[in-house]
Parts: structure tokens; sequence; C-alpha cells
């Protein structure tokens, strides 16, 4: 017959005892429910009574409890052998489950113990009660360990109620059934294929396990609350009331430092570390109004304060969205049938939407009045009906405003650059510079020197005193790959310039002081992209790098500047990026929206960023 599994007992035992064998009684030396001698003088009387057996004092009787062992040994009292003889087997033997103890059972000299409940099994032999007795120490330590563990709930347990309840309840949610087999979206609440309906709570209580398995508990959530929630190794002391106010009154300093919250608390800025990126794609940007036709510009406003994104397409048609990162709301939608956009950017001062693109014209929109204006005349103070070919160039794709927005340098035929007073509002041209071949890219200055830089098409760069107009440095771009855009950071410490053969070169401060060499080595040249080069941007505070090519589908990588690396886990093979047309970061590079040729315009968030 197989053996049931051993059940444990726990009883009381008496503080002076102390584990070991000497204090392990022998079986049998529990006094019986049916013992006359554990009765005493009152209860021999009343059965006397009642009964009218012989009353018998204990006074008669032995003092103690007589111990008999299990094993019939020759040696055995005779007296307690007389007392044992007419008692039932059931007595001889009970489990005591410690529920419903009688006050009157003397169990303090009883230590525990484990009995077996096969029916087989008569008695222990020495070599297992030894090991038992063994078996019994290590489990009273775990009984110990146990008991403190409980002691420490029940301290939690204040602690836990005063927690707030929830503020309203649905009376209805008891009665209400529903069908999760019924709906696809619900399937996946299901804890059995069979499974149907649920009650209200239970679907409840179902929802809430999904939304916690589909977004966990983020870090900062949980470190944050182990500031607030004193540790395990203090609540064991609760005994000195000031240590332990001492206690929780340090478990706060960084929440209540300051007036940020518990997200921007120990994030470092200029922190973020090589190799691993860390980011996340988030609902696209233009969702909510899709272009039909290839992503021509995206830009976000240039005031921190305005999540505003702007995006130019092939349609001809700026849309202008709100970006909070979930549903990113349509604003806007601005049609210009004769002017296919190429370009669109904000004025510095976020008043205003620059378009421009293969004409001799440009439009403006005006962010406050919400109009659009067509420029009443061109460049040169003439009139689109008397128009020369000769007399002014036929587009104004190439353009890039001064920090302070007062001046936009327009490339013209030639190697020519104009300079157009923006600020008198009348889009006039007031100077010229000239370079030695076709222009191909332009970028100012952000350190307040008003200084022009541009790129030619025989990959020479020309650093321009527009105040004085004339080039004040000349240099080439080291290995002549055939350049063809440029790049600076906000602060004046990167030039990057990108080639046709997809070669990008970081070069330091070096290249963008008139006062360096004239002969400036980059940094480091950038190799991972094969095709031309055909977007570059920095991010607010020159951190990364994002470089891109549409020439070829998913050619986009991001470069960490401190270590002009790139990072290893971002783009992978399964980023939808397609064939990109345009990057931009947000003003605090919060978000990095993606433009491709389908019409999309990808929205990541960057979450070394977002706390800060």
């Amino acid at each position: 017959m197989a053996k049931h599994p051993r059940k444990k007992q726990r009883t009381a035992k008496a503080s002076g005892d102390a584990p070991g064998p000497a204090n392990v009684q022998p079986l049998g030396s529990k006094v019986s429910l049916l013992d006359d001698s554990s009765k005493d003088d009152e209860e021999r009387r009343l059965e006397s009574m009642l009964f009218g057996t012989a009353y018998d004092p204990s006074s008669s009787k032995g003092k103690g409890v007589l111990v008999v062992s299990d094993e019939d040994d020759e040696d055995v009292d005779q007296r307690g052998e007389k007392e044992l003889q007419n008692m039932l087997d059931t007595d001889l033997f009970f489990v005591d489950d410690a529920v419903g103890q009688r006050p009157d059972l003397d169990v303090q000299s009883e230590p525990d113990a484990e009995q077996s409940n096969d029916e087989d099994e008569d008695a222990w032999t020495g070599e297992e009660a030894t090991r038992s007795t063994h078996e019994n120490r290590s489990e009273k330590e775990g009984d110990d360990e146990s008991q403190s563990d409980d002691e420490e709930s029940e301290a939690e347990a204040p602690t836990a109620s005063k927690r707030k309840g929830p503020a309203w309840t649905d009376p209805d949610d008891p009665s209400l059934q529903v069908s999760l087999a019924g709906e696809k979206r619900r399937r996946k609440l299901r804890d059995a294929a069979t499974e149907d309906v649920v009650g209200g709570r239970d679907y409840e209580r179902r929802l809430r396990r999904q939304f916690e398995k589909i977004n966990p508990t983020p870090e900062w959530a949980a470190a944050a609350r182990k500031k607030l929630r004193p540790t395990k190794a203090k609540r064991r002391r609760p005994s000195t009331s000031s240590a332990s106010e001492t206690d929780e009154d340090e478990a706060l300093p960084d929440v209540l430092a300051d007036a940020k919250g518990v997200l921007q608390q120990g994030r470092k800025a200029n922190a973020i570390p090589q190799g691993i990126l860390s980011i996340e794609r988030l609902r696209d940007a233009n969702l909510a109004a899709k272009s039909e036709g290839e992503v021509k510009a995206v830009q976000f406003h240039p005031s921190p304060e305005v999540p505003v994104l702007l995006v130019a397409s092939a349609d001809r048609r700026l849309r202008l969205f709100n970006i909070n990162g979930h549903t990113n709301p349509h604003l806007q939608t601005v049609h210009i049938p004769e002017l296919p956009v190429t370009t669109a950017m904000f004025h510095p001062g976020g008043t205003s939407i620059l378009l421009t693109g293969p004409r001799p014209f440009y439009y403006t929109y005006d962010l406050m009045s919400g109009t659009t204006l067509r420029s009443p005349r061109g460049l040169w103070g003439t009139t689109f009906a008397n128009t020369n070919p000769a007399a002014q160039d036929a587009s104004m794709e190439i353009c890039a405003f001064e920090p302070s927005g007062e001046v936009l340098a327009v490339a013209g035929r030639g190697g020519q650059i104009h300079l157009v007073d923006w600020q008198a509002g009348q889009g006039q041209v007031v100077g010229n510079v000239k370079m030695n071949s076709a222009v191909k890219s332009l970028w100012w200055a952000t350190d307040g020197s008003g200084q022009l830089m541009t790129l030619g098409e025989d990959s020479e760069v020309y650093v321009w005193d527009v105040g004085e107009r004339k080039c004040v440095k000349r240099w080439k771009d080291d290995g002549g790959f055939g350049s063809r855009l440029m790049q600076g950071d906000n602060a004046g410490r990167y030039l990057a310039t990108g080639s046709r053969t997809g070669i990008v070169n970081v070069y330091g401060s070096e290249g963008v002081s008139p006062l360096g060499s004239n002969n400036p080595k980059p940094l480091k040249t950038l190799g991972n992209l094969t095709t031309a080069i055909t977007s570059l941007r920095f991010n607010h505070n020159s951190q990364l790098l994002a470089i891109a090519s549409n020439t070829k589908k998913d050619q986009m990588r991001m470069i960490h500047l401190p270590t002009l690396t790139a990072f290893s886990n971002w783009p992978t093979s399964s980023t939808p990026l397609g064939h990109v047309t345009s990057v931009d970061f947000s003003a605090r590079s919060e978000y990095v929206a993606i433009g491709n040729n389908r019409g999309r315009v990808l929205l990541y968030q960057l979450k070394d960023f977002s706390a800060q």
C-alpha cells in the first residue's frame, strides 16, 4: 500500500525548552481525554453523583503523568501499564491539527513532530526517531522564519489599508455579462479556448491584466515607488520611533527636491551612451491626413512650446500636425496649385513658413492669421509678367535663413548667392556673393557672427563675411568625393558634408571658424551608407547626427557624435523606413520625424530626451 504524505504539525512550545533529543517525549506520554488521572476532584465528585461510581480523590493517586514508551519493554512501570490497558487505539494515536486546542491539555513539553498516516506503520524505530528529531529542528527554524514574515505582513497590513479606494464604482458591473468569443478583439482575454461569457468584475480584471501585459510598469515609476516606500529592513525595526521617522523623511528627498516630475529624476543631460539607442516607434505623424505623394520636407517648429510639425509633399500641399505622441491631430492643410513645393521651412522666429520650389517666386504662410501670400515681385524688382530668363533665376529650391531671420540666402545660377532682406517684408535682393562653381548647399553659422558657408559642385567650401561681401576662408572637402550637401549643428562645434558616394565627413570647430587652417581634416569619415547623401540633420545639443539617402531603400543611420560611431540597434532590417526623403528632430529632440517616398512620416520617440 502506498504511503500517505506526512503531515507537519506545529504545537505550542514552552519558552524555556530548547529543541533537542532530551526533550523528545516517547509515544503514549500525552494524556488522553479519557484518562482518569487528568480529572480533578470536582469532576470525580460529579461522576460519582451522576453515574454511581466510587469517588476516588486525586490525593490517593500518583503525582504527575507516567511516561510510557511505544515499545513493549519489560521494565515499564506496572502502574502506567494498568493505566493504559483500558484505553482505545484512537486515544493512543491521533493527529493534532492545532485547531480548537483544549486548554486543559498539557502541551508545554511537546515539540513539533511529523506523524505518518499510514495504517501499516505501527511505530517508529530508533533510527527514524533520531532522523525525525533533526527534521524537527530544521522545521522549527523554518517555522520561526515564517512566523517573523507573518508578523512583518501584519505590520504592513495597516499601511495597505490606508490606500484610497476607487472614486466611483458602477453598480451594474456585477450583473454585466460579456461574451469573449463573440468579438475577435476579446478572444485574447480568454483563459481557455472554450470559455465565452464572464461577469463584469472578471472582465474588468482581465482587461487590467492584458493592459499590464502590453504596457508594463516603466522603470522610472518602479524606482519612484521604491523610494517612496520604506525598505524591508527598516520595517523590521519599528521599536525606535525616531529612527523610523528619520528613515521615512530620508526616502523622499529626490522626489521633493524640486518641481520636476519623477520622470525627470535621475536623468543627466549629455549622457547618451554609445552603441544602443533608446528609441520607440509611435503612431505616424501624418496618419490623420496622409500625403498622396512623396514627402519633400518635414520640420518641427523651432520653439519647444509649440509642438507643430509641417509636412510638405509632392501633391503641392502643406499639412500641419500637432505632435503629442499619441493621436497627432491634423491642424490644417494649405494647397498651392501653382508651386510644386520642394523646400519648406519655418522662419527662425516661428511666425511664418516659407515655401519654395523650381519657380522664380515663393509663398509664405502666416501662422498667426492663417493666410497664404505669394511674393509680389521677383527678387530683382521685376514683375513676373516681364520676366527675362537671363535677368533672374528660375528656381529658389536652395535657400537658408540667417539665425536671426533678417536675411535669406538663395542659391542662383553660376555660383551666385543672393542675399534677400527679409525683415523689410518686400523680399528684395540687397546683395550678392559669387562662387567659382554651382552652389549645392548653404548653411549659416549660429554663433552670431553672420558668416555664411556655401558648398560648391567642385567640393569646395567658402566662408563668407556677409557684411563685407567677401570670402574670408576657402578650403576643399577632404577626399573630394563629389560633395553635394552640407549641414552644421546649433552650437557651431560640428560641420558635416555628404557626397554622392555615401561618404560623410564630420569636421570640428576648425572647419567652421575662419581663423582655422585652410586645409582642415575631418574628425572622422563615415562610410555607413553607399548611395548619395540627401539628408543631414543634427539634434539640438549636438549628440546625434542623422544621415540618410533616398536613392536606396532603408538607407539611414543614426550617429553618436561624441564617439562618431553608428548605433547598432537601430534601424533594424524590420524598420519600415522605405526611401527616406527628409529627417528632422524636434526642438528638444524628444521626437524624430522621418518622411519617405510613400507619403508617410514615421515618428519615433527618443527616450533619452523625453524627460529633459
